[in-house]
Formats: structure tokens, C-alpha cells, sequence
């Protein structure tokens, strides 16, 4: 049963966030590698925000779960690295894309925007520690990119979105959190309505919501480790 890890976790960041005497942050669930029979369980316990690192399976799922009755509207966030080819199907499957990095993405994504939605959410993907393995463009590069989205009325630019370096000891990664709390204060500077800085997994939420968080990623504290790697062509 995955209610009683939904409310653990809820608890938990609602702790986080008054001990920091901050607000409490969106909850995101990550549910990468997780039947849709998971995701409706999450969804019945009244979770609405759902993210997911693939399109293609962004898409399987949900297609099986528009097949489910009664299931209310879900949110879907893609947060893994969004391939060129992909932006046309990554425009029409989700509310929001977390990982934008760079300017090539920002017209395909806005052009195939369907006119009937409302303009796709966007968070710029910043790799706050220059590490060669993950994608996000500069710190930087992030003022002219926020331009670039800004310009295009399909598209919502709403803030950034950070993935630290993976210390071993949890407080080794604060100073990514404080830096990138303070390239998100430049950014709402010059795009005021940017309001969402997405940082912060199930190991180091906490310290992401005392330095600034708005939106964390969730997946291991709510589903449990990963077993399997899914297959995407």
C-alpha cells in the first residue's frame, strides 16, 4: 500500500519546511520505472503531480491509465533529458518539461505546443556543479535562455531546476542548493512571475527546502527502490 508512504512523505517535507520556517514545497512524485497500477494508486491517495525521466514511457503509462474510471486529472512533469527529436511528443504529453537547457529546444517545444492547452511549464535545467555526466546548461547561459522562452507566448517560463552532485554526506550538497537559490532570486529579478525551483530528492529534501525549495522530487520514499530498468527504444 503506498497511502501510508504518501503520508509519511508528506509529513516529513511539512517538518522539513516549518523547522526551516519555510513554506511547504510542491510534492513530486517520480514514478520512473513504476506500473500505471502505481501511479493510480498514488492518485487515489491524492497525489496529482507526477514526473517521469522518458516520453516513451510517459506515454505507455498513460495510455493504460486513461483506460482506468474515475481517475482525476493528473499533472505530468517530464524530468529526464529531453532528446531534440522528442520535443514534438514531449509538448503534447506533459504540463510540464523541468529539463530545457538549451536554445534548440525552445522553438520545437513552443511550435508544437497544441493551440487548445494551456502554454507548456517550463524550468530551466541548470548543472549547478559543472559535473561532465549531467545535462543543464551553465549558470551563465541561464539569462539568455529564460529570454528565449519568455519570447514564446506557448511556453510558461516558471523557474529552474537543479540536480546537485551526489556527496555522500547530505550537507556536502547545500552549497548547490544556496547557489542555486540564488540564480532562481536573479531570474524572478528579470522574470517576476518565475515562481517554482525544483530541487531536492528523497535523500536530501530537507536541506533542499531549508535553502529554498519549491518542488521536490520524490520516488524511492514513495515507491520503494527500483527493481528493473524499463526498455525504451
Amino acid at each position: 500500500m503506498l497511502a501510508p508512504a504518501l503520508h509519511e512523505v508528506r509529513q516529513r517535507l511539512a517538518n522539513a519546511a516549518l523547522a526551516a520556517r519555510r513554506p511547504a514545497p510542491q510534492l513530486l512524485a517520480v514514478a520512473k520505472a513504476q506500473p500505471a497500477t502505481a501511479v493510480a494508486e498514488l492518485a487515489a491517495a491524492g497525489q496529482r503531480a507526477f514526473g517521469e525521466n522518458y516520453v516513451q514511457e510517459a506515454a505507455a503509462k498513460q495510455t493504460q491509465l486513461a483506460t482506468l474510471p474515475d481517475l482525476p486529472e493528473l499533472e505530468w512533469h517530464l524530468i529526464g533529458h529531453l532528446q531534440s527529436n522528442k520535443a514534438r511528443d514531449a509538448a503534447v504529453l506533459f504540463d510540464w518539461v523541468q529539463t530545457l537547457d538549451r536554445t534548440g529546444l525552445v522553438a520545437a517545444l513552443a511550435r508544437h505546443r497544441p493551440a487548445d492547452r494551456a502554454p507548456l511549464n517550463v524550468l530551466i535545467q541548470v548543472n549547478i556543479d559543472d559535473e561532465t555526466s549531467k545535462h543543464g546548461c551553465e549558470p551563465g547561459a541561464m539569462t539568455a535562455l529564460a529570454q528565449a522562452i519568455a519570447a514564446e507566448p506557448r511556453l510558461r517560463l516558471r523557474g529552474l531546476m537543479v540536480i546537485p552532485a551526489p556527496h555522500a554526506d547530505i550537507e556536502d550538497r547545500r552549497p548547490a542548493f544556496a547557489r542555486a537559490r540564488a540564480l532562481f532570486e536573479a531570474l524572478r529579478g528579470q522574470h517576476p512571475h518565475a515562481d517554482t525551483l525544483s530541487m531536492g530528492m528523497s535523500d536530501d529534501c530537507a536541506i533542499a527546502i531549508a535553502e529554498g525549495a519549491t518542488m521536490v522530487r520524490v520516488g524511492t520514499a514513495l515507491f520503494g527502490a527500483r527493481t528493473g530498468k524499463p526498455h525504451h527504444p
